[in-house]
């Protein structure tokens, strides 16, 4: 899976955090989800296992920290490694 994720994984964002009325296109690459979605911890852990099931990486604890899942571009990067190290 090559190319830009970043589309899918705002589609993800805004199912899994049942975001009504908010479009995916409307949800900057590099926007702090926690300041503009109000995205919380347990939100976050929420995405990560979708991003998981989405994409069937498997995100260790020790992958994981908050800066890294800030933003959607941050996501990206962490799903594309994921993807790289199982292909």
């Amino acid at each position: 899976m090559e190319g830009d994720l970043k589309p899918q994984i705002k589609e993800l964002l805004v199912e899994m955090l049942f975001l009504q009325g908010v479009a995916p296109a409307s949800i900057g690459d590099d926007d702090k989800l926690e300041e503009t979605l109000g995205v919380d911890s347990v939100a976050l852990f929420q995405v990560v296992a979708g991003l998981e099931e989405a994409f069937g990486i498997r995100i260790e604890d020790k992958d994981f920290s908050a800066e890294k899942f800030a933003t959607v571009a941050g996501m990206e990067t962490v799903v594309k490694e994921k993807l790289a190290a199982n292909g």
